[in-house]
C-alpha cells in the first residue's frame, strides 16, 4: 500500500460509488471488498469497506453511515490531456450531482473534482503576466474547462 491513500466515507454507497470511478476511469481496478456479516453493525452482505486504484492512485473506502459528508475542503484533481478527455470526465463524474466553476464538479455522491488540463497550468504559470491573466480571465467565466479558448485567450494577449 502507499504510504497515504484518501479514505473516503460513505453513507452507504460505496459499491454504487466504486463501481462508477471504475468505469470512469481507463486504468481502473477495484482491489479488495470487505462485506458486513450478520449481526454486525451495517446491512449483512453490503460492503462494509473496499480498495480501488484510479490511474495508478489507490483509494480506501468505508460505508460508514451518515455521521460524515463530502465537502470542496477536499477534491480530486484530474489532469486531462485532451479536451475529449475532459468532456468525458466532465460529463461522466457529474451525472446526477452538480457542476460548479473552473472544472470544479460534485459527483452524485458528494464527492469534489477537479477536471482541468494538462496545459493549463503551463498557461497560467507564464513568465508573461498579461498571458497569464488572460488565461485566468478565460477559465473564470467557464464551467467545463474548454482547452480551445483557454489556448486563444493566451495566444491574443
Amino acid at each position: 500500500m502507499q504510504k497515504i491513500t484518501p479514505f473516503l466515507w460513505y453513507d452507504n454507497q460505496l459499491e454504487e460509488a466504486m463501481n462508477l470511478y471504475i468505469s470512469i476511469f481507463d486504468n481502473a481496478k477495484i482491489l479488495t471488498v470487505t462485506r458486513y456479516p450478520e449481526g454486525a453493525p451495517g446491512p449483512a452482505g453490503q460492503v462494509m469497506t473496499a480498495t480501488f486504484e484510479l490511474e495508478g492512485q489507490t483509494f480506501y473506502a468505508l460505508n460508514g453511515g451518515p455521521a460524515f459528508n463530502f465537502t470542496e475542503a477536499i477534491s480530486f484533481f484530474v489532469d486531462c490531456k485532451t479536451q475529449e478527455e475532459i468532456d468525458d470526465k466532465w460529463e461522466r463524474l457529474s451525472e446526477g450531482g452538480s457542476k460548479s466553476q473552473c472544472g470544479w464538479l460534485k459527483d452524485k455522491f458528494g464527492v469534489s473534482w477537479q477536471i482541468v488540463p494538462s496545459l493549463l497550468s503551463e498557461l497560467l504559470s507564464d513568465k508573461n503576466p498579461a498571458k497569464a491573466q488572460s488565461v485566468m480571465q478565460a477559465m473564470l467565466k467557464m464551467s467545463k474547462l474548454d482547452i480551445a479558448i483557454l489556448q486563444e485567450a493566451y495566444d491574443k494577449a
